[in-house]
C-alpha cells in the first residue's frame, strides 16, 4: 500500500494489515507451527521439516521478521529463529479485539 493511502487508515488498521499480510501465506503458517511446537530456537530444521527450499524459507521467514512475530540470533555462520513471546501477545490482543467488536454487534439481525 502506498504511503498517501495509508494515511487515509489508523495505526491500528495499518498495523493489523501488516499483520495479516504476514500470516497471508501457508508457508509462514507452517514455520509458526514449527516454532510453537519445537518451544526453542531453530536453525536449519525448517528445511527439512517442511520440505521447502532454503531460499524459499529464508524469503518467508524475513517476512515474519519484518514485523517482529520471530527473532533470529547468530550463532556462527547460522541464524536460529524463535518467537517474539512479546509481539506474539500483542498480535494475539489486537486480533482478538478486531474479533470482539462482532460480539458487541451480534445482535443485528442485518442481512
Amino acid at each position: 500500500m502506498g504511503l498517501t493511502k495509508e494515511i487515509l487508515f489508523t495505526e491500528y488498521q495499518n498495523e493489523m494489515a501488516l499483520y495479516a499480510k504476514a500470516l497471508a501465506h501457508p508457508a509462514r503458517i507452517a514455520i509458526l507451527q514449527e516454532l510453537f511446537k519445537s518451544k526453542t530456537c531453530i536453525c536449519g530444521d525448517l528445511v527439512n521439516q517442511l520440505g521447502l527450499a532454503q531460499p524459499t524459507i529464508s524469503q518467508h521467514l524475513k517476512e515474519l521478521k519484518k514485523v517482529n512475530l520471530i527473532k533470529g540470533t547468530i550463532e556462527g555462520v547460522r541464524v536460529c529463529y524463535c518467537l517474539n513471546q512479546e509481539t506474539l501477545q500483542l498480535f494475539s490482543e489486537k486480533f482478538k479485539g478486531l474479533f470482539e467488536l462482532n460480539e458487541i454487534n451480534e445482535q443485528s439481525d442485518c442481512c
